[in-house]
């Protein structure tokens, strides 16, 4: 049987309860999510990607020392790329 290494649930949710809304699984060098619509306006989304690189970019400051202006330039410019030309737009489906 396959493992899957699972990150726990942020401890502020785990305290004050919450809404899951993104879970991201990289399978075989390829990206698969889970996700809910969690918005009216799909422009609340570019608030939760860029917070999300934010955190990476701290991350990466903690761990490598590298300054997290650095990496969010760099994920800024392969999110760029990617969205006009994606290497693979995979599927999405609604899951009950």
């Amino acid at each position: 049987m396959a493992s899957f290494d699972a990150l726990g649930a942020p401890p502020t949710a785990l305290e004050r309860g919450g809404t899951e809304v993104l879970r991201a699984a990289i399978v075989d060098g390829g990206l698969h999510v889970a996700l809910r619509r969690a918005f009216a306006d799909p422009e609340a989304w570019g608030m939760i990607l860029a917070d999300v690189a934010r955190h990476v970019a701290r991350i990466y400051k903690a761990e490598d020392d590298i300054p997290e202006e650095v990496t969010v330039e760099r994920i800024r410019n392969l999110f760029d790329a990617e969205m006009d030309s994606p290497t693979d737009p995979g599927s999405t489906s609604a899951i009950g």
